[in-house]
């Protein structure tokens, strides 16, 4: 259950790299300061989310995850791929094709980061106690 949520934090950290470095050499000649900004919002958030996917992969990895716990993960592991992809894909895509409307769809992906941060965090309440 958790190998999609570790190679997605991977890849994750790798495009917050790899975004980090075009946008510094490419990217940041060819738009205004402000898109350029976006456009470092954007590789900032999948680096975030990268490290926490697999922070949390790493976490439960050896923990004996009770069934409530390994639902709510799955659902918020799902939500935190899918906000990431849409919070950083349409900052990365307005910022290329200078299509504003696209800004109206980031905050979609934003709740659902929150949401799948929300939910790992009450999977993790079920985890069980170890010399807390």
């Amino acid at each position: 259950m958790l190998r999609p949520f570790a190679v997605s934090g991977a890849l994750f950290a790798l495009a917050a790299i790899a975004f980090g470095a075009f946008g510094a050499h490419a990217v940041a000649g060819a738009v205004t300061p402000e898109r350029l900004e976006v456009w470092n919002t954007a590789a900032h958030y999948l680096g975030w989310q990268g490290a926490g996917l697999l922070a949390l992969a790493a976490l439960c990895l050896n923990a004996e995850l009770p069934a409530r716990a390994r639902r709510l993960l799955r659902v918020g592991g799902w939500l935190l791929i899918g906000g990431t992809l849409v919070f950083s894909g349409s900052l990365v895509v307005l910022v290329l094709s200078g299509i504003g409307l696209l800004g109206a769809i980031t905050p979609f992906g934003g709740v659902a980061m929150l949401l799948g941060w929300g939910l790992a965090a009450a999977a993790l309440l079920h985890l069980p106690a170890r010399g807390d």
